[in-house]
């Protein structure tokens, strides 16, 4: 076996979560953030340690966190939310961890080999950890949890995706596991950093069964204790923990006594909570609020963008004329994606330029600024490939008129219907007529029935693994293929770069897919998603992995 050392890349699941979040943060090491504090400061923030050293922790004390919706559960296996998520990570460890650099460092494993045909992983673990109800940590538990993962009776959720290729675990001795792939994965390793594959005690999964996601029992910072449907959720400080990972700068137990999540719906009701002093911090600030945010002497508002996908409208390359280049190309060159994310964001939100995100392995900077409308280029494709105007404006060939089938979702998260409507205008300037559909019923739409020309997604993800189930034409799970791009030459590049072990060449190879993507116009990236939390300047320390959920070790409240 070869060893691998622990700057192994960043990666991710072969299938894509559906779950859309970012996160923000505090001190060194930026990655596309910020906080802003009251009266004009400005300081940088941060997805990895706090700058604030131990001496100046306060202990004791409990953080009101407002979410904007309710957990599903808190059975990290069984998930699929990302507001949950924020509430596991409080309960749960994992083996490794991934930190804004992308390295993959130690937390429950304490080393990792990897054989030499890419299948099977051997952790070396902890033996000083256990569980929040008295059940030891060690290699039967780590079996015992993946392979409930697979287990048909879990249910689980985005866990399972997360998880492939695993098949199986052998147990070494008590504190040694073999885990066995069905098929070398670049992606797993950062996998098993994510929350949904944190660690549950085998013992409370049991004995709770079907109501282990009310009764939650981990080994993390916090241990759960109660949990009122709709109203709030609460955690207390593990007085035993000592094993944290290297993201955080306080390595035992947490400062605080207690964090209660409040789950306040809505926006007006959560922002104005934080601003009278009833709640110390909530998430997502909409953009017509951050400006108050920042202005307040006893606030400060923490962004951060999202990495892995950002929003972004896929064409249905099965659907005529769309799979047509110039078709499509008009339409690029018809939508002015800059104007429709100032305005309806108010400068709060960055424009997209790729189908990843700035920050994710492998990135081309190169694509920004690359296309800019040009009405003209637009009407020229669509005269060359025939579609003549009528005299109402909408252009026709062979007496069908020229429409365009663009589906969305309510509610209106994130202002993504008045997205259509605004390219639905635009669009009529070169003769297309957008019909917009707004439906509950997506997965019937786009997953069973396809019936789109324009659909819009966005993931958060680690790794430009990530693209596969998007792009690849023989991707498991094919209805996540929004594209339906069918290219031997994409597909030989996405193979590649899940077992590619050289960072370099992986690099290339993303950004060779990500040049194809954009010059065939195979979508629209339209913006990348910021995730924001308003707090009271009392609250210090907090930081966000880097996926973007809050990590509350290092936290303190300043008196």
């Amino acid at each position: 076996m070869k060893s691998i050392n622990y700057k192994f890349s960043m990666i991710t699941m072969l299938l894509a979560l559906s779950l859309v979040l970012s996160a923000c943060a505090n001190g060194q090491n930026t990655t596309n953030s910020e906080v802003k504090q009251g009266s004009g400061q400005s300081t940088l923030a941060t997805t990895g340690t706090t700058d604030k050293g131990e001496s100046s922790a306060v202990v004791g004390g409990e953080l009101s966190y407002a979410l904007a919706t309710s957990p599903d559960t808190l059975d990290p296996h069984r998930s699929g939310l990302a507001v949950a998520v924020r509430v596991i990570r409080t309960i749960y460890d994992s083996l490794v961890v991934q930190l804004p650099d992308n390295t993959i460092k130690p937390w429950l494993a304490t080393e990792w080999t990897l054989s030499e045909d890419g299948k099977s992983y051997t952790f070396k673990l902890r033996q000083d950890v256990t569980f929040h109800d008295g059940t030891p940590f060690n290699a039967e538990a780590v079996k015992y949890n993946f392979d409930r993962i697979l287990d048909p009776e879990t249910k689980a959720a985005n866990a399972a995706a997360l998880l492939r290729p695993y098949e199986s675990s052998e147990v070494i001795d008590e504190f040694t596991i073999q885990l066995n792939l069905s098929s070398p994965s670049r992606a797993f390793l950062t996998n098993l950093s994510q929350a949904l594959l944190g660690i549950v005690s085998p013992t409370a999964a049991k004995d709770y069964g079907d109501q282990f996601g009310k009764n939650p029992v981990g080994s993390g910072p916090f241990k759960f204790v109660s949990w009122e449907e709709n109203a709030d959720l609460k955690v207390k400080r593990n007085d035993d923990y000592k094993w944290a990972p290297e993201l955080v700068s306080n390595k035992g137990a947490a400062y605080l006594d207690q964090i209660t999540f409040k789950i306040v719906p809505e926006e007006a009701t959560r922002i104005g909570s934080v601003q009278s002093g009833q709640i110390l911090a909530a998430e997502t600030i909409p953009p017509q609020n951050i400006a108050s945010f920042e202005s307040d002497p006893n606030g400060q508002l923490f962004k951060v963008n999202t990495v892995g996908l950002p929003y972004t409208l896929f064409f249905n390359l099965n659907h005529e004329p769309w799979n047509e280049l110039k078709a499509r190309q008009a339409v690029q060159y018809a939508v002015d994606v800059e104007s429709i994310v100032k305005t309806l964001y108010l400068g709060t939100y960055d424009q997209a330029w790729s189908p990843l995100s700035p920050g994710i392995l492998g990135y081309d900077k190169s694509l920004e600024n690359g296309i800019k409308p040009d009405l003209d280029k637009a009407n020229q494709l669509l005269d060359e490939l025939g579609w003549l105007k009528g005299t109402d404006g909408i252009r026709e060939k062979d007496g069908k008129k020229l429409t365009l089938h663009y589906v969305d979702v309510t509610p209106n998260r994130e202002k993504r219907n008045d997205i259509a409507v605004i390219i639905q205008q635009q669009l009529k300037a070169i003769g297309i007529e957008v019909e917009v559909e707004i439906t509950k019923d997506y997965k019937t739409v786009i997953y069973t029935n396809h019936d789109y020309d324009l659909y819009g997604n966005s993931q958060v993800n680690t790794d430009p693994n990530a693209l596969y189930a998007l792009y690849h034409s023989t991707a498991p799970n094919a209805p996540l293929s929004l594209s339906k791009l069918n290219e031997p030459a994409i597909d030989k590049l996405l193979e590649q770069g899940l077992i590619e072990q050289d960072d370099v060449k992986r690099e290339q190879i993303y950004k060779d897919i990500q040049n194809y993507i954009i010059d065939n116009a195979i979508i629209l990236p339209i913006y990348v998603f910021p995730y924001t939390v308003g707090a009271h300047k009392s609250v210090n320390g907090l930081i966000f992995d880097f996926l973007g959920y809050p990590i509350f070790n290092d936290v303190f409240l300043q008196k």
